[in-house]
C-alpha cells in the first residue's frame, strides 16, 4: 500500500510541472463522451458520466468542453471506443495495468507492447497481473477539507473503507462498487471533491532501486503520452532515499 502510495505523489509532483493540458482536457472529454453514450447525457442517471463530470471540473476542464462531449455522445458520427485493459510486467519485475480508451485495439496494442519492450519490460494477457491489485474506488480532498480525523469520521459515516491522510490531501478509499454512493455522501458532509475515480490498489508491492524506478517512470511517461491511455497503475515500492532523488529529478 505504501509503494502505491508513495508512486502517486511521485507523479503527482511531476505531472504539476510538464502534464500537457490539452492531452489531459482531450483524454477527460473522451472518458464523458463514452460514458454519455454507454449510460445516457443526463448525469442524475448516469453515475459514470456523474463521475467524469466531477473529475474533469477537479482538472479545470471548461464546462463549453464538458457540455460539447456529452453532446457528441449523441451523434452518428462518434467514434466506437472500446475499454481495453492491458497488464504486464515492467523494470525490475513491477506489476502493471494499462487502462486505454480506443477506436482501434490494434494500434493500441502495438504501442503499449512496443512501450513495454523498449523498457525492458513484457507485455503479458488479461489477468496476469491483475489478481496482484484490488479494484477500489478512490475519493480525495484537500487537507484543508479538515483534520484527519473529522475527515476519517466522514469517510466511515459516508460507507468508506479507508483514509489516508498527509499534509496535502485526504485518500479515501472505498468498494468500487460503493463509489457512488460514498462520494455522493461525502460531498454532503465535506462538499466537493479534488478527485473521484476508480485505481487498480497493489496488494503487495515491488521494492526498486534508483536506477529501475527511473526506467519505470519514464515508461509510464512514454503510456501516458498515447491519446488512447486513461491511467497506469504499478506496484512500485522505494525507499525514503530514493523517492526524494526521484522527486528531485
Amino acid at each position: 500500500m505504501a509503494g502505491h502510495s508513495q508512486f502517486k505523489n511521485i507523479m503527482h509532483r511531476k505531472g504539476a510541472q510538464d502534464a500537457k493540458r490539452s492531452k489531459v482536457f482531450a483524454k477527460l472529454a473522451r472518458e464523458i463522451t463514452v460514458a454519455a453514450k454507454i449510460g445516457g447525457a443526463d448525469p442524475a442517471m448516469n453515475a459514470r458520466l456523474r463521475l467524469a463530470i466531477l473529475n474533469a471540473r477537479a482538472e479545470n476542464l471548461p464546462k463549453d468542453n464538458v457540455e460539447r462531449a456529452i453532446k457528441k455522445a449523441a451523434g452518428a458520427d462518434t467514434e466506437n471506443y472500446d475499454e481495453v485493459r492491458y497488464e504486464g510486467y515492467g523494470p525490475g519485475g513491477t506489476a502493471v495495468i494499462v487502462e486505454a480508451l480506443t477506436d482501434n485495439r490494434n494500434r493500441t496494442a502495438s504501442v503499449v507492447r512496443s512501450v513495454f519492450t523498449k523498457a525492458g519490460g513484457a507485455l503479458g494477457e488479461t489477468g496476469s497481473v491483475g489478481f496482484m491489485f484490488d479494484r477500489l474506488g478512490e475519493i480525495t480532498y484537500p487537507a484543508s477539507a479538515g483534520s484527519a480525523d473529522a475527515i476519517l469520521e466522514a469517510a466511515i459515516e459516508a460507507g468508506a473503507d479507508d483514509c489516508e491522510s498527509d499534509e496535502e490531501s485526504h485518500v479515501i478509499t472505498c468498494a468500487f462498487e460503493s463509489l457512488g454512493e460514498v462520494s455522493k455522501a461525502l460531498e454532503a458532509s465535506l462538499g466537493a471533491a479534488a478527485s473521484i475515480k476508480s485505481i487498480w490498489k497493489p496488494k503487495t508491492t515491488s521494492p526498486l532501486d534508483l536506477e529501475k524506478a527511473q526506467s519505470l517512470m519514464k515508461m509510464i511517461d512514454f503510456l501516458e503520452d498515447d491519446d488512447d491511455v486513461q491511467n497506469v497503475y504499478t506496484n512500485m515500492e522505494v525507499s525514503d532515499e530514493v523517492m526524494a532523488k526521484l522527486s528531485a529529478a
